[in-house]
């Protein structure tokens, strides 16, 4: 059985330190091989050349990363119940 909490914040925050490197990847290569298009794409409201952007994009990466630990979990659990626990 996983812990819901735990499993959530472990997704989120690295869903977050994901954001953070791709961003860090992105300033450090050519632009060519750049996320920033992803990533805009998919984190609606993120700049990748503002602070605002940037802070909209990290909070989007956490939430989706909570999102996906609250709904993952309990549908582990019920399919461990289900077919484990026999």
């Amino acid at each position: 059985m996983l812990n819901i909490k735990v499993v959530t914040w472990s997704l989120a925050i690295f869903t977050s330190f994901t954001f953070v490197f791709c961003v860090v990847y992105g300033l450090l290569t050519p632009e060519s091989i750049h996320m920033s298009a992803f990533l805009q794409q998919v984190l609606p409201g993120f700049e990748p050349n503002s602070w605002r952007g940037l802070g909209i994009g990290l909070v989007e990466s956490f939430l989706y990363g909570a999102y996906a630990g609250l709904v993952y979990v309990p549908v582990y659990n019920f399919l461990h119940k289900t077919w484990v626990s026999q």
